[in-house]
C-alpha cells in the first residue's frame, strides 16, 4: 500500500488459528463450576484484555477465585495449545517475512499474553520478525479504543496514518480506521456473523494471506 511504512497484526483469529483454544478455555473452566458458555458472554469478552474479561467472568458468575487466580488458571489451560498446537494463518509467517524484508516496520497489537504468545510465534517460524508486541493491558482499554494501535505505532515510530492494521474483528477494523489507519480485515471463522460487515468497513478484506502474498503492492 502506498505510504505505508509498518504494519500492526492482531494476533489470535489474525496471525494464528487460536479462537479455539479459548472456547475450549472458556468451556472447560466454566463447565467445571457448573456453569454453561453463552452467545452473550462470549460476545461481551471477546475484545476485552485480559484482567477485564477475568474481572467480568468473576463478577458475573460470582466466582470465589481472586482475579488473579482466574487469569492464572486460564493461561495454564491455554498455555500447552500455543506451545505446541496453535498454528499460523495459511501464508501468515510468509507474508510477514515479505514485508520484514521489504523493510516495513512490524507491530504486533494483542488482548493475549506475553506467557501464551513467545512459545507459539517460535514454533511458528515468526519469533524475531516483529520490533515490537504491545497489550492492550499495557493502555488499559479494549480495541474499541484506538489506543492500542497508537500505543504500537508509535512504538514502531511511525504516524498512524502510515501504518496497516490487520483485524479479524469489527471493533478492532472500526477503532483503527477512525485514527487514521489503513485496515485489513482478514477471515476468521469464530467472527462469522461479522464478516459482511468487515468486509464493508475494512479498507481490503483477504480470506487468507495468499491474497497480499502474491500481490506486488502489498
Amino acid at each position: 500500500m502506498e505510504g505505508i511504512k509498518a504494519a500492526i497484526f492482531d494476533f489470535d483469529g489474525t496471525l494464528v488459528d487460536a479462537m479455539y483454544v479459548w472456547t475450549k478455555v472458556d468451556e472447560g473452566f466454566l463447565k467445571k463450576r457448573g456453569i454453561y458458555v453463552t452467545e452473550e458472554y462470549t460476545d461481551t469478552i471477546r475484545s476485552m484484555y485480559f484482567e477485564t474479561a477475568a474481572a467480568y467472568t468473576k463478577k458475573k458468575y460470582g466466582l470465589p477465585e481472586s482475579v488473579d487466580e482466574i487469569m492464572r488458571i486460564w493461561l495454564d489451560m491455554a498455555h500447552y495449545e500455543y506451545a505446541n498446537n496453535v498454528k499460523a494463518k495459511p501464508y501468515a509467517a510468509e507474508y510477514v517475512k515479505k514485508l520484514k524484508d521489504k523493510g516495513v516496520k512490524l507491530g504486533i497489537a494483542t488482548s493475549n499474553n506475553p506467557y501464551l504468545l513467545k512459545p507459539c510465534l517460535e514454533n511458528n517460524v515468526m519469533d524475531g520478525f516483529f520490533n515490537c508486541i504491545c497489550y492492550t493491558s499495557e493502555v488499559g482499554v479494549n480495541k474499541s479504543n484506538p489506543d492500542v494501535y497508537l500505543y504500537t505505532a508509535e512504538k514502531l515510530g511511525v504516524r498512524p496514518e502510515e501504518c496497516v492494521v490487520f483485524e479479524d474483528i469489527i471493533e478492532g477494523i472500526r477503532s483503527a480506521r477512525s485514527v487514521g489507519m489503513k485496515t485489513v480485515g482478514v477471515y476468521d471463522s469464530s467472527n462469522e456473523p461479522y464478516i459482511e460487515l468487515i468486509k464493508s468497513e475494512a479498507d481490503i478484506y483477504i480470506e487468507d494471506y495468499s491474497q497480499v502474498l502474491s500481490n506486488p503492492r502489498c
